[in-house]
């Protein structure tokens, strides 16, 4: 089975992506602390970048859950902006949640001006093997953008996820793509399945992340190495 030798059991944060309610960062102003975000709504991104990081160091991250603004929590935070690869990353999902699944006909008096590539055409043909070649090639895992909505709605981008590609299996044109999952924790057993042959057409990305939606489409997310935290 190619892969990185990233191993959730071993190298990924012991603890899920489950937090108190409370500012994901707070910035300094002359008019007193200004809390911006919550974190509630998730660190994924943040715990990506990071595991990848202490991975790429060499060190085991650290298995207890940080306390809000202890070093290790506003490293997470930072790894999460980092994540979002603001402006064009966000724009990014944004477009993906407003794309079809499958290729569609855009039509005009009745004559087709071109075809819309959907979100499977962009997964499969596009950002598989991206992923794959990272993985046999370079054996370094990958950080990953998980499409989970399909929504005009900005409001819904907080709906979808990021997750680490560490390995995969293949069986004929069906890929299944081992991942971090930081919604389930240190499980090796969680992937992402699908049917490579036809990325034309609308295609299931079966899942078993702790995520009470599907998954659209994904994509690699680019990613640049940090220095983690001194352990306390």
């Amino acid at each position: 089975m190619p892969g990185s030798g990233f191993l959730p059991s071993r190298d990924a944060f012991a603890f899920p992506n489950a937090w108190p309610s409370a500012p994901a960062i707070v910035l300094r102003t002359p008019l007193g602390p200004l809390g911006l975000g919550d974190a509630a709504r998730g660190l994924c991104g943040g715990m990506v970048f990071a595991a990848l990081d202490y991975w790429r160091a060499g060190i085991s991250p650290p298995a207890a859950r940080p306390e809000p603004g202890s070093p290790l929590y506003r490293y997470l935070v930072r790894r999460l902006i980092e994540s979002w690869r603001i402006p064009g990353g966000v724009a990014r999902y944004y477009q993906w949640m407003n794309l079809p699944d499958g290729h569609q006909r855009v039509l005009a008096h009745g004559r087709q001006l071109h075809t819309r590539r959907g979100l499977a055409w962009r997964t499969i043909a596009a950002g598989w093997p991206r992923i794959r070649a990272s993985l046999d090639d370079d054996g370094i895992p990958v950080p990953l953008g998980l499409v989970t909505v399909a929504s005009a709605n900005p409001a819904r981008l907080a709906l979808n996820h990021q997750a680490l590609a560490f390995g995969y299996a293949l069986s004929g044109r069906e890929v299944l793509l081992r991942v971090y999952d930081p919604n389930t924790g240190a499980a090796d057993g969680v992937g992402i399945a699908f049917d490579a042959a036809s990325p034309a057409r609308a295609t299931a990305f079966r899942h078993n992340l702790n995520l009470p939606r599907p998954v659209r489409g994904f994509f690699p997310v680019e990613y640049s190495p940090a220095v983690p935290p001194e352990r306390s």
